[in-house]
């Protein structure tokens, strides 16, 4: 982290403030995680686990870095007991949702973070081991990222990955370290999906190859500006969040004062690209409002979560020595 965390204009409290007011409104509006009891036959009922797959992974950090504080941990034990119990029925609505797509990753890929949570299904886990064995299973056409995804997800769960790792991650964008100033729009979202994948969502910087970070320390600071520049606050998080998975950790303080000015009283961070710093928030329907808002609400709470832990390691780390 450069500098002292106070000088710099931002504090350890700030940033863990942004993720403990998110926290706070993703749990007030817990029920915005819904699932359709009838879904549209066009697009079926897949689309809304991926949200509930994200809350668990987010879970997962606060758990894992320790520095949430008893209240902010227990909230987010409330919410992911909500999530699986009432929301997916202990399990039994990805099963569902497997048996009505069988080949479909999605519901595996939400099972995992639950299951490293705690929370267990036996009939998810029979089908995710009997698709794993199917040619269709390893031949699906996804993006790279998401096959590189799909392999750490395997892994996690303890079968080999379809695709191995290095090979995986070297058909990503980030791994050929292309032009700097074409990343926009998705790009910049494959680039931090790279990032959690490799680093296995900041738990291992390690698992980043030398020459990606090299890459990232080198630009991530243009990025994280320019993206303040445009509030993209859902990127602008992620970015964030990115730079907390680095060997070597920023805590871009001028991004992190901009994020957190973004957030609202309540909480909530707001749509991407659709307001200045201090703009309000989209009007209408809560549900509509809802989807709008929660990923750069619950990327807040993961990049939270990862900074501050990242700048005690850093103050601690005088003493030790």
């Amino acid at each position: 982290m450069t500098g002292d965390p106070q000088t710099d204009g931002v504090g350890i409290r700030q940033i863990h403030d942004v993720g403990s007011r998110a926290l706070e409104w993703l749990y007030r509006h817990r029920d915005g995680f819904r699932l359709e009891d009838h879904p549209d036959p066009e697009t079926g009922m897949l689309d809304r686990f991926k949200p509930l797959g994200e809350l668990a992974l987010i879970g997962k950090v606060i758990f894992r870095e320790g520095v949430a504080g008893s209240q902010q941990a227990a909230t987010a034990h409330k919410l992911l007991d909500h999530a699986w119990h009432e929301l997916l029925a202990s399990g039994a609505r990805l099963a569902e949702g497997q048996s009505h797509e069988p080949i479909s990753p999605v519901p595996f890929e939400v099972y995992v973070p639950f299951k490293e949570l705690g929370y267990s299904n036996p009939e998810i886990e029979a089908a995710a081991r009997l698709n794993h064995r199917l040619g269709s299973w390893q031949v699906l056409e996804v993006l790279p990222v998401r096959r590189l995804g799909l392999s750490a997800m395997e892994r996690r769960f303890g079968l080999p990955p379809g695709l191995p790792r290095d090979e995986a991650a070297g058909r990503t964008w980030l791994a050929h370290r292309p032009e700097p100033w074409t990343v926009e729009g998705h790009i910049g979202y494959d680039i931090t999906h790279t990032v959690f994948h490799l680093s296995d969502w900041g738990e291992n910087p390690s698992g980043l190859p030398p020459d990606i970070a090299d890459y990232l320390a080198t630009w991530l600071p243009v990025w994280l500006d320019d993206w303040l520049d445009l509030g993209r606050w859902d990127l602008l998080g992620e970015l964030l969040a990115v730079d907390a998975c680095l060997p070597e950790p920023t805590l871009d303080p001028a991004a992190w004062r901009g994020f957190a000015a973004a957030q609202q009283p309540d909480g909530a961070m707001p749509v991407t690209g659709a307001m200045p710093v201090t703009g309000a928030m989209p009007e209408g329907d809560q549900e509509a409002v809802f989807d709008l808002v929660y990923h750069p609400t619950l990327v807040a709470a993961f990049a939270s979560a990862l900074a501050v832990s990242r700048a005690m390691a850093d103050l601690a780390a005088p003493a030790a020595s």
